[in-house]
């Protein structure tokens, strides 16, 4: 059985808050993330595809636990039955999110 998921972001880090005054690379910006905002929620449509204006790159990072949640799967290091928390691999400015099997 195919479970619904929602994901929410919980956290965005800027350059800045990752790096401090001295980044590993000259980037073109330092804000968060433009696409994602605490508190933002999406619910994951049930052919398990990427939400509409979810952003696609941050999903290919984090499918693969919405997949895992949707059929049921847990994590032993995670007390809440059917959460998980993940991020994306933006290394400039990650952003933080809360799956739920709702």
């Amino acid at each position: 059985m195919r479970s619904k998921v929602r994901i929410t972001v919980v956290k965005t880090l800027s350059t800045r808050d990752v790096f401090g005054e001295n980044p590993p690379a000259d980037a073109t910006f330092e804000e968060s993330c433009p696409r994602c905002k605490t508190g933002d929620s999406w619910m994951v449509p049930e052919d398990g595809s990427c939400p509409d204006g979810f952003c696609p790159w941050a999903f290919a990072d984090i499918h693969r636990d919405i997949t895992h949640l949707r059929f049921g799967g847990d994590y032993p290091f995670v007390r809440q039955p059917g959460v998980a928390v993940q991020c994306c691999t933006d290394g400039f400015r990650p952003v933080f999110f809360k799956l739920e099997r709702v």
